[in-house]
């Protein structure tokens, strides 16, 4: 049955400004695939621990899920009916009883490095500071530049320049799927080849979390679902969850469709960046999943004893 304004779709999300971006687009698409109004929808903001916890780097306080429990736990408990989540968050398993099987079109998949004067990494001076949240970033940017000074710095966009205004820090790093999807464009940036920094696995795309046995939700979503992003997440995805990783784990890696192929690549690194060890691949796109535990594998047994340990 289709939702109605008198019983609409309740979406749950975060409250920042990009989740809510992305739940808005999740209800457009629904609506102008279903020729729905808009008030067939409703947005249910969820706080996460994430969110309440912003003084303490997130690997104290438990790592991937602190963005996803407590709104998994309402599409549980039926108090919403879809989910919408940056997938780049997520833990590679679901509860028993929710799957993700939906994802709109990805966007760019690339990290933007941030000043206030739109400088280039190769432009900061010995000893410069620059915050980060994410053990990746602050991993491939002391791998490439050991003189830097890397600090913990958390929050949404709107946050984190206020900290560069404040002096807090020199620069930091954003997605530059964030800074689209917030209509950003004034915000001074140099975004990074993926040559150069390579990615998290999914950054840039958006999932959308049903419940396993909602049929209805399952038909709904079917429509707005983008095929291509799909294959691109089920290799990446793979290779996540073969490497186990968390947010105490430095990984990247991003794969891209080419006709009916699937190229992938990806690299862990020790959490202080002094080594990263990298792997590369094709496969047809049905074989995507296993091309990502073939290359997750192949790092794992190059990886001697203690690679990922947490130095601090």
């Amino acid at each position: 049955m289709k939702p109605t304004p008198d019983m609409p779709c309740r979406i749950g999300t975060r409250g920042s400004p990009l989740a809510l971006a992305q739940a808005h687009e999740t209800r457009d698409r629904l609506a102008a695939a279903w020729d729905l109004p808009e008030a067939a929808f409703e947005i249910v903001v969820i706080r996460t621990t994430g969110d309440r916890v912003q003084d303490r780097a997130l690997r104290e306080i438990g790592g991937k899920g602190l963005f996803t429990r407590e709104i998994e736990a309402a599409l549980l408990a039926g108090e919403i009916d879809l989910a919408v989540h940056s997938m780049k968050d997520m833990p590679t398993l679901q509860p028993e009883g929710l799957v993700i099987d939906t994802y709109l079109p990805r966007e760019d998949v690339r990290d933007a490095f941030v000043t206030l004067d739109g400088g280039a990494i190769a432009d900061l001076p010995e000893g410069a500071t620059v915050g980060s949240s994410s053990l990746r970033r602050r991993a491939q940017l002391a791998h490439r530049r050991p003189d830097l000074n890397l600090v913990e710095f958390r929050g949404n966009v709107q946050t984190r320049m206020g900290k560069l205004r404040d002096g807090v820090a020199d620069a930091t790093f954003l997605a530059m799927a964030g800074l689209n999807r917030l209509g950003m464009a004034e915000v001074p940036r140099v975004p990074m080849d993926t040559g150069e920094m390579l990615p998290a696995v999914a950054q840039g795309a958006i999932g959308v979390e049903r419940r396993t046995d909602d049929r209805g939700m399952a038909e709904m979503l079917a429509a707005i679902h983008d095929h291509a992003t799909g294959l691109r997440l089920t290799c990446e995805r793979a290779f996540l969850a073969t490497l186990d990783g968390s947010c105490e784990t430095p990984i990247a890696g991003l794969s891209d469709l080419v006709g009916g192929t699937l190229a992938f690549r990806g690299e862990i690194l020790r959490p202080d960046g002094s080594d990263v060890l990298a792997s590369a691949g094709e496969a047809p796109v049905e074989d995507g999943a296993a091309l990502g535990r073939d290359l997750a594998r192949d790092l794992l047994d190059r990886a001697p004893m203690g690679f990922f340990d947490w130095r601090g």
